[in-house]
């Protein structure tokens, strides 16, 4: 049996014309794919794809994250879907960047913890990272300081302290991730923050929150009281 094509579905069922009319949170992860993988091919339609794709590497974040070459050698995909699936990906972190890159101040601290989320969830090796603000809690800079591997990053006080300086920062957020997927800080995770607040302190700098990016929403120690 021939499927369906999606041009003759109802068009109030249909995932473009849904989106224009009621937002893309109105889609699923399948119909949102289905936008970007334009037919389906194989006898199914696009948003059957989008399912096959997404129940093939478990989630659509665990999809998301596969290498290009991955990818591209899956059938359906190719070169050009998976060239707009990265460059989609790439538009998200700007966006989430793009009031710290124009100046403005930093009054969410949500979108601190989104930004760092965008920047390290995907990374399979743990990285240990830090926003420097300016004395009105402008960004000046995002950098990745530590690599560690899958479950360890060794931090050096030291070294956060001379970036802060080199940056002129009057403080700064720090954040890491687990590739665990399990975010709940350990104790090594409150020592090394005391430890960063002690050293920066003493610099005039203050660490206004620390993230640890695990699957979810990035935890706050700030939060958890612990800042």
């Amino acid at each position: 049996m021939v499927a369906m094509s999606i041009r003759q579905w109802p068009e109030h069922e249909r995932p473009r014309e849904r989106l224009l009319r009621s937002g893309s949170h109105s889609l699923s992860d399948a119909e949102l794919l289905a936008i970007f993988l334009g037919t389906g091919g194989r006898g199914m339609d696009a948003v059957a794809r989008g399912r096959e794709l997404i129940s093939r590497f478990g989630s659509l974040r665990a999809l998301l994250d596969q290498g290009n070459e991955s990818l591209i050698n899956e059938p359906g995909l190719g070169p050009a879907s998976v060239c707009r699936l990265k460059a989609a990906l790439e538009l998200g972190t700007r966006h989430l960047a793009a009031d710290l890159e124009r100046g403005e101040a930093l009054t969410d601290p949500a979108s601190a913890g989104a930004y760092f989320t965008r920047r390290l969830r995907s990374l399979p090796h743990e990285v240990f990272a830090c926003l420097f603000l300016d004395n009105r809690h402008r960004a000046l800079a995002f950098e990745e300081l530590f690599r560690g591997t899958i479950d360890a990053a060794e931090v050096h006080p030291r070294e956060v302290v001379r970036r802060a300086l080199a940056h002129n920062a009057a403080a700064v957020i720090i954040g890491h991730n687990h590739p665990s997927g399990v975010a709940e800080p350990s104790a090594a995770d409150r020592a090394i923050t005391q430890r960063l607040r002690e050293a920066l302190d003493l610099i005039g700098v203050r660490v206004l929150d620390h993230f640890i990016v695990g699957d979810g929403p990035a935890l706050s120690l700030a939060q958890r009281g612990w800042l």
